[in-house]
């Protein structure tokens, strides 16, 4: 039976424009009749993979620019363009038993993603192969020149990340990785839509006779107080890092402190919305995670004083307390909450003063040392 990790955050976020369409308009969910403002989880779970790369000190790429990058690195080393550019195409066309299609401008056809160093080392590939390339160029057909294997291994390897968020390649047989996480799109816990902003930029070196602006223009931003889900299957997560508990909880670690602490980086110098969750509520599960979503189905009213947040923190724990009741407190090791109140809310475990002790409980849950009991 599969063990989950799932985390449930109250967030409020000011101005700001955190994830737009293709109009440049804040996302948008009708949900329980209302509109709401919407933060895809393409886009939080970017942010949080940056943020764990970071952590863990192994950068990865998503991207269709690896035969440029090669022929970048090559040119470094003194190589003639033609032939760069010739050895960096030879690194698609030598990915398996299937070539990997490259587009005019050198771009491969599908998204790869690989550990940074990934590139070195196929540069590397192609240094120790330079008599054979140089002797393909000119050819019209020249096939695969480069070594199939060594190609595929370097393409397939994984970092932390990619075990965590997993990687969809079917160009490349044996690279699909399932991750181990899921996250789910925000949404304002009440109804909410996009504003319009009308601003204007002074040009500085107008005369003092000469009045107006330089530029003048119309933006879209929102507000409103979100909640935020996600859950790592943490079975999931020990067998795509071959059963290393010890990295497991590093990256389980790293992963709730970047959900937690991250944000989208949209017009961030414009609004520079950068707030922390208000509440926090993490549980360790069998079977399957628990989403608390539908706690919001019907919009949460604003207070006496006009705050959705405190609302919004009841609500969450009112329902969480329904859902364990329905399920007799079964298959749920561990749960509780951490948040900007110091009084404890019924319903959803223990109180913790920080988000690190949290988080740090929840993780000794889900995988205990050796000689804990879970």
């Amino acid at each position: 039976m599969s063990l989950f990790v799932d985390f449930s955050a109250i967030q409020s976020v000011p101005a700001a424009n955190l994830n737009r369409d293709d109009l440049g308009s804040p996302k948008t969910v009708t949900y329980g009749n209302v509109s709401r403002i919407r933060v895809s989880s393409q886009s939080w779970k970017r942010v949080i993979r940056h943020g764990v790369e970071h952590d863990l000190a192994e950068r990865a790429a998503r991207t269709r620019l690896v035969p440029l990058k090669v022929k970048e690195a090559l040119q470094r080393f003194g190589w003639p363009a033609e032939l760069a550019e010739f050895a960096g195409a030879q690194v698609a066309a030598s990915a398996g038993k299937k070539p990997l299609k490259t587009e005019k401008a050198g771009h491969t056809s599908v998204l790869l993603f690989l550990p940074e160093s990934g590139i070195d080392e196929l540069t590397a590939v192609c240094a120790e192969h330079r008599e054979a390339l140089e002797k393909a160029l000119d050819k019209k057909n020249p096939g695969a020149v480069l070594p199939p294997a060594r190609i595929e291994e370097i393409l397939k390897r994984r970092t932390a990340s990619i075990s965590l968020l997993g990687r969809m390649l079917a160009e490349l047989p044996g690279a699909n990785v399932d991750g181990a996480a899921q996250v789910a799109h925000a949404f304002t816990t009440h109804a909410s839509e996009p504003q319009r902003d009308y601003f204007t930029a002074v040009d500085d070196w107008l005369g003092e006779s000469e009045t107006g602006s330089g530029h003048l223009d119309t933006a879209e931003f929102s507000a409103g107080v979100f909640y935020r889900f996600a859950s790592v299957n943490v079975t999931d997560l020990l067998t795509n890092l071959d059963g290393d508990r010890k990295a497991a909880r590093t990256v389980l670690a790293s992963f709730a402190d970047q959900f937690l602490m991250s944000l989208p980086q949209a017009k961030k110098n414009s609004t520079a919305p950068h707030t922390i969750p208000d509440l926090a509520y993490l549980a360790v599960r069998t079977g399957r995670p628990i989403s608390l979503a539908a706690a919001f189905e019907t919009p949460v009213a604003a207070d006496r004083t006009g705050g959705h947040s405190a609302p919004s923190r009841q609500a969450l724990a009112a329902y969480a307390s329904d859902i364990n009741r329905l399920t007799g407190n079964r298959n749920r090791p561990f749960h509780g909450h951490a948040g900007v109140s110091g009084a404890p809310l019924e319903g959803i475990g223990s109180a913790y003063t920080s988000f690190p002790d949290l988080t740090e409980v929840a993780i000794a849950a889900a995988l205990p040392e050796p000689g804990e009991q879970q």
